[in-house]
């Protein structure tokens, strides 16, 4: 018995270390061997276009302002986007930065249709011409 526990444990050992390793690899953007190195060059999901994100030229969740209209609008937006049930998973999640009563929408959703549902959201509680939309559509 104390054998076969010894042996469990140097199995469960062996797969911590194997899954750390892979953790990260995965982690390291330099470690990229797709060959992609401009944000354009990774699908529309999170995952590789956090490098475009790094420059300080595009908005981030971190941008988001504290103001408390400004939190309290993309509250509302948020909430609304969230509600509609005809929406995937993706575009529930999309970023909604404000700042300055200026709204930014990014990330990956499904298609057109879902870009300009949550733009129209967007658009009909900030208001007209308060609204970026840099949403994607992640290819399939």
């Amino acid at each position: 018995m104390k054998r076969l526990s010894t042996i469990v444990l140097s199995i469960a050992a062996s797969a911590a270390v194997a899954g750390y390793a892979v953790i990260a690899s995965a982690a390291d953007p330099a470690d990229d061997r797709s060959g992609a190195k401009e944000a354009g060059d990774y699908p529309a999901d999170n995952t590789g276009r956090n490098v475009r994100d790094s420059d300080d030229r595009t908005l981030t969740s971190e941008d988001q302002s504290e103001k408390k209209a400004d939190r309290e609008l993309t509250q509302k937006i948020r909430k609304a986007v969230v509600e509609d049930d005809s929406l995937s998973t993706s575009a529930h999640n999309v970023k909604i930065i404000t700042v300055d009563g200026m709204v930014t929408l990014r990330g990956p959703v499904k298609s057109a249709e879902e870009r300009n549902a949550v733009g129209a959201k967007a658009l009909k509680i900030a208001g007209a011409g308060k609204v970026k939309n840099q949403l994607e559509i992640a290819a399939e």
